[in-house]
């Protein structure tokens, strides 16, 4: 089984396929692409854009100020070493590491907001699950399910690990940073881990399909 299945049996319930594209589209997500089709743990995912054009971005992220802290403005770069992506780069990344089973795309907020809809092909790894606590029962699992290994010395190799894309709500969350930050404290390799800072509100506010988890 691939770390992809088994990442995604231990973490979430069967997820809803999506529809396929529509006949005529006259919104496409480049000029060159305009749906995008993968597969990833034996599911089939359709991403595409809102083809209505008097379409407007959900209440939830119109909002324009939140309290700072929490909701405080996320820099570009999350850590040294630490890639940020947008949203082309994020298909890049589904085509070149989750759909072969060498990486996830990682929704990383509290499990209220998965449900209320995350990134097709995403699994829900809460960022706290990633912190490095003797309270956190989760911790050593979910390194081991993404590829690190307890060496002789009992210290984490990640010579094998998978590629990582984490995301939460956009710009002014703090959640994907927090769990990229504690990953890059156990030791996890930058150069593997990949920071989407639009998270779910520049992706929605492109009209890009939204998985609502079954």
């Amino acid at each position: 089984m691939s770390i992809w299945k088994r990442l995604l049996s231990a973490l979430i319930p069967a997820t809803m396929l999506l529809a396929g594209p529509v006949q005529a589209q006259d919104v496409w997500i480049t000029p060159d692409l305009p749906f995008f089709e993968f597969e990833a743990g034996g599911e089939f995912y359709l991403i595409e854009r809102d083809q209505d054009n008097e379409a407007v971005i959900v209440d939830m992220f119109a909002k324009t100020s939140r309290a700072c802290p929490p909701f405080c403005i996320q820099p570009i770069i999350v850590a040294d070493g630490v890639e940020t992506v947008g949203e082309v780069e994020l298909l890049d990344f589904i085509e070149d590491y989750v759909e072969p089973g060498n990486g996830f795309l990682v929704d990383s907020r509290v499990e209220n907001f998965y449900f209320a809809g995350t990134i097709p092909g995403a699994v829900n790894i809460p960022f706290n699950m990633f912190a490095p606590s003797s309270a956190n029962p989760f911790l050593d699992q979910l390194l081991i399910l993404m590829g690190g290994k307890v060496d002789a010395a009992g210290s984490w190799n990640f010579d094998e690990a998978a590629e990582l894309l984490l995301f939460c709500n956009g710009p002014w969350c703090g959640q994907s940073p927090r769990a990229i930050k504690n990953l890059l404290a156990i030791g996890y390799p930058a150069d593997r881990l990949h920071y989407y800072r639009g998270g779910m509100q520049a992706w929605t506010s492109l009209g890009m399909s939204v998985l609502v988890p079954g």
